[in-house]
């Protein structure tokens, strides 16, 4: 049975076993212990690499401007990756913790890029490009370094997370 046939009503394969076995995953580029892939981090690539280019390319204010979040169930949805039924599949069947992880690093990285679309939005003058490509360097660049630990499985500990409000988003989100 591939992805395409699983009846997404039904219950969510394990991870490992089936649909979602070790193989199928590999071949897919999703890891097969987490059951995530790291095509997920394109999303937040693309914004860190406009917000850098911003000092010497400032018409690229209107993109980082345009950039929306999109969970990771949504980016795959609308992407063209070939596998991307499997994709929400697994991640469907990820561990708890290991989903947690992404996801409070996801929130960390999202209301950075607010921070810089907000800064944007008051002016896109050369001071404050250079101080939004500062930001993606160095405080986006690093959570995405975080994102891609936890798509590899370095999960941290619940007492790593410093911001508590982040936190409680996770919480609220898994329940």
């Amino acid at each position: 049975m591939t992805a395409e046939q699983h009846d997404m009503t039904g219950p969510t394969p394990l991870l490992g076993e089936g649909i979602l076995s070790p193989e199928a995953l590999r071949a897919a580029n999703i890891n097969p212990v987490t059951g995530l892939a790291t095509d997920y981090l394109n999303h937040f690539n693309e914004v860190m690499m406009l917000m850098e280019m911003l000092p010497d390319m400032p018409d690229c204010a209107e993109d980082v401007l345009d950039w929306a979040p999109a969970d990771y169930t949504e980016h795959f949805t609308n992407s063209g990756f070939k596998d991307k039924e499997l994709a929400v599949l697994a991640y469907q069947a990820a561990p708890h913790p290991v989903r947690a992880q992404l996801v409070t690093v996801v929130l960390q990285i999202e209301a950075e890029v607010r921070r810089a679309q907000d800064m944007l939005c008051v002016e896109a003058s050369p001071p404050a490009c250079q101080a939004v490509a500062a930001l993606a360097t160095e405080c986006i660049k690093p959570l995405i370094i975080a994102a891609s630990g936890a798509i590899h499985g370095q999960v941290e500990d619940a007492d790593d997370y410093r911001d508590e409000g982040v936190q409680a988003g996770v919480d609220a989100l898994f329940g």
